[in-house]
């Protein structure tokens, strides 16, 4: 089962994308819906609402008076707040419900979770994918004035209550641009659906990692973004489990160039505890590979440089999660790697050159140990003689 989270602001054209997921097969849980299903008449959620506010946000009929309970809801940070605390927990159970029977339903789905508050709720973390839908503020005004009756203050009153661009940015693994037609957008998502949700499922339902490209590429100033969004996704899977959780190798280094991959270290207690994350990690986007189990040792206890080692199913995203115990070598040589190279850009030329020449042999790794068993004992010098501490 793949869950992908998908959001965007009111007016910014979400609704399309999710009926095209629909139409592709994908199973969509639309949060709009559900929100409107919990508080319809006879229901627990609109006496609350009732209770919160007042009999005037109802209809004639006793059904729910949404531009009422807008303007009353959305006039300040405390009612908004009393909103969300009343509908959140309904939406969130009901949610819960219609997953459950469509994971029953079908084998191996790719679910969509319309969130409109997906940001706003810091539920991002929680899915392997999130895709945001935007267009400029303006024109989600117009849109919502023209097609859903809103008037311009109600509008852009519900707008500026939800997150900003900046914000659904920092939590977006997909970005799609609804600023042209509905085609064009339409066109986007099945571009997604093909490129990348679909081949992404299929290795989540296999257990393999994505295929990731091996040449060295120029620095990307938004590796330390992405890398942001896979740690808290990994803190949300490993939960209390993990001691720590770092952005390592070559793309944690500003302005060093690098092969596209992200790599993540999850500290545990024990190997036993990383052997309990298997599951979580996989439903996180990140399967486990079997074959790798140790890095190359730097002492004679070979014990201490064994580790569990996860790559990430997504192709838009490549990632290897290495997942060493607390205070061995192999998890402290990590941490202190990336120091050293972020305190020395001198040797960044020469990294590069030892990358770039084992990149053309048949064993990459193999090729470039002789500078790295060097780079271990320099980097540990240099550990020394600046009291460096993890």
């Amino acid at each position: 089962m793949l869950r992908i989270g998908l959001t965007g602001g009111i007016g910014a054209g979400k609704s399309t994308v999710s009926a095209t997921f629909s139409e592709l097969g994908g199973i969509v849980v639309d949060g709009d819906v559900i929100a409107r299903e919990v508080v319809e008449p006879g229901t627990a959620g609109l006496a609350a609402l009732v209770d919160a506010f007042g009999s005037d946000i109802l209809l004639a009929d006793g059904a729910l008076n949404r531009p009422a309970l807008a303007a009353v809801a959305f006039s300040d940070d405390e009612k908004r707040a009393t909103l969300n605390g009343i509908v959140h927990p309904l939406v969130a159970d009901r949610r819960s419900e219609l997953i459950t029977s469509a994971i029953e339903a079908q084998k191996n789905p790719v679910i969509i979770e319309d969130i409109p508050l997906l940001v706003e709720s810091q539920m991002a973390p929680m899915f392997p994918l999130v895709i945001v839908v935007n267009a400029d503020v303006e024109l989600r005004v117009k849109r919502l004035i023209e097609y859903r009756g809103f008037s311009e203050d109600d509008a852009r009153a519900r707008i500026s209550a939800q997150a900003t661009e900046d914000q659904r940015r920092a939590v977006a693994d997909v970005w799609l641009d609804n600023s042209g037609s509905p085609g064009a957008l339409v066109e986007q998502a099945r571009a997604l659906w093909y490129e990348r949700i679909l081949p992404f499922a299929d290795n989540l339902r296999t257990g393999q990692p994505a295929r990731a490209e091996v040449a060295v590429v120029p620095a990307d100033p938004s590796w330390p973004d992405q890398a942001r969004r896979i740690v808290a996704r990994l803190q949300t899977a490993c939960g209390h489990r993990a001691v720590r959780i770092d952005h390592i190798g070559s793309t944690a280094v500003p302005g060093l160039d690098a092969k596209d991959i992200i790599d993540v270290q999850v500290t545990v207690p024990s190997l036993e505890v990383a052997d309990e994350l298997a599951g979580a990690l996989h439903n996180a986007g990140y399967p486990r590979v079997a074959g790798i189990t140790a890095d190359v040792p730097h002492s004679d206890d070979l014990s201490v440089w064994h580790k569990r080692f996860h790559a990430s199913a997504d192709p838009g995203r490549p990632t290897n999660v290495h997942i060493r115990v607390d205070g061995w070598p192999n998890q402290r040589f990590a941490l202190l790697f990336v120091d050293w190279l972020r305190a020395n850009p001198g040797v960044h030329g020469e990294y590069l050159a030892a990358k770039r020449a084992a990149l053309a042999t048949p064993d990459y790794v193999a090729a470039k140990e002789p500078w790295f068993l060097d780079s271990y004992r320099r980097a540990w010098a240099w550990a020394e003689a600046t009291d460096w501490r993890p």
